[in-house]
């Protein structure tokens, strides 16, 4: 009895810590993009290219962590458009369907 007690909290505990799994495989896949998405890549592409060929040794430091935000927000914005799945870990979906159930 107390062996089947642990063996079924290690399966639950393992379920839950599972790691993130990808909804929509898109790996080595091109998402199409629509127009809009692929003139806001060439608009993020070409301030990328207008920082990079800055030169960062006459800015103050608040203008260069001003920079280095603008990079990380574009980037992430970037990453969104071009990336095509949702990752769900196990433990959501575990919660989600256990969320269902008492609702329904």
């Amino acid at each position: 009895m107390k062996k089947k007690i642990y063996f079924i909290a290690m399966a639950i505990m393992l379920s839950v810590v599972s790691p993130a799994v990808m909804a929509n495989d898109t790996k080595g896949k091109e998402v199409p993009l629509t127009e809009q998405q692929q003139m806001r890549l060439r608009v993020i592409e070409q301030r990328v290219l207008e920082i990079k060929d800055m030169d960062k040794s006459t800015l103050s430091r608040q203008d260069r962590k001003d920079l280095r935000k603008e990079l990380v927000q574009m980037k992430k914005e970037a990453k969104a458009a071009t990336s095509g799945g949702v990752y769900l870990s196990v433990g959501a979906i575990i919660i989600i369907i256990l969320i269902l159930i008492l609702i329904l």
